[in-house]
């Protein structure tokens, strides 16, 4: 059985590693891995741009119940909300979101809640403001 050599030989080796070398190290050294020829032509005057989301929704996966918007609302929330705030009252969380440098808004929504209760969760918090939160989480 005779056993032959996969290599094409030092010159050829190199030249292939370069082609890669953007793939393999991206921006950098290697050079960007944007291919020119892989940039999708634009549009035509008389064609629609093109999208990812065709039907108008931004987000993909978004739990039963609740739209992107909402999706995106109460992410929002949360990111005002730190997670040493939670479990909290309506003082703890109005006092994280000033902390976080929240914007009127949120705080405006915060001392809206209740006084008293105690929540656990920014979904929690989302739903006390009289949001919906999704219908099966998993």
């Amino acid at each position: 059985m005779e056993r032959g050599n996969s290599k094409h030989g030092p010159r050829i080796d190199e030249q292939m590693s370069q082609e890669v070398s953007g793939l393999v190290q991206g921006p950098g050294t290697g050079g960007s891995r944007v291919d020119e020829s892989r940039v999708p032509e634009p549009a035509g005057e008389d064609q629609p741009e093109t999208t990812t989301a065709p039907a108008g929704d931004l987000r993909t996966g978004t739990p039963q119940g609740m739209s992107s918007t909402d999706v995106e609302q109460r992410s929002r929330l949360g990111r005002f909300i730190s997670m040493s705030a939670l479990p909290g009252d309506r003082l703890v969380l109005i006092a994280s979101a000033r902390e976080n440098e929240a914007p009127d808004d949120i705080v405006a929504a915060l001392e809206r809640l209740p006084e008293g209760t105690l929540y656990q969760t920014v979904s929690e918090v989302w739903a006390a403001l009289g949001n919906k939160n999704e219908t099966t989480r998993w």
